[in-house]
């Protein structure tokens, strides 16, 4: 089976991922605009908005990015996407993801994470992390989930010169 990097929707009982919209970048950028959700991050003026464009044009090219959505409220709470999909290793990245403060520590992203997991896991056997080496906050939340830290690497987003990340790496049947 090969992976959809896209799926229609992704959902629980509280949270909705959907496809990222040419159509989204207003509402996505009035959460990305809070300087302190990138703080820790590798491109910390991402919540300027040229910069936060040219972010957002990488995700929509990307065709694997979702607009993460608050089911009880429909409120926008950040965004997520899936990348780097290769089937012949049957492993796919997670990542570029982000929430607004207000669903910091709310559970959002273990229910996030558990949604793009399972669904990964139908068609690959690993699922893989790059995390920014000062991104503490996302360290600990991926740990939390089980996944490992088993590299290091530079890595250049979407138009953007290249950082040091760790990679994580959680594997199919772990216990999430």
């Amino acid at each position: 089976m090969n992976l959809n990097l896209q799926p229609e929707i992704l959902e629980n009982e509280t949270v909705k991922l959907v496809p990222l919209q040419e159509t989204d970048f207003e509402n996505l950028f009035e959460v990305a605009s809070d300087p302190l959700i990138w703080e820790q991050h590798p491109n910390k003026n991402r919540y300027e908005r040229e910069v936060f464009l040219n972010f957002f044009e990488g995700a929509i090219e990307s065709k694997g990015a979702f607009l993460i959505i608050d089911k009880t409220t429909n409120e926008v709470a950040g965004s997520t996407r899936f990348y780097d999909y290769e089937p012949e290793n049957k492993s796919v990245f997670i990542g570029y993801t982000f929430y607004g403060r207000k669903f910091w520590g709310t559970g959002f992203n273990a229910q996030v994470k558990k949604m793009m997991l399972d669904y990964a896991f139908q068609a690959v056997d690993k699922v893989q992390f790059h995390i920014g080496a000062e991104n503490f906050r996302s360290q600990k939340a991926i740990e939390k989930l089980g996944a490992i830290k088993i590299d290091e690497q530079e890595v250049a987003y979407y138009n953007e010169p290249s950082r040091h990340n760790f990679v994580y790496e959680i594997f199919k049947g772990c216990e999430l």
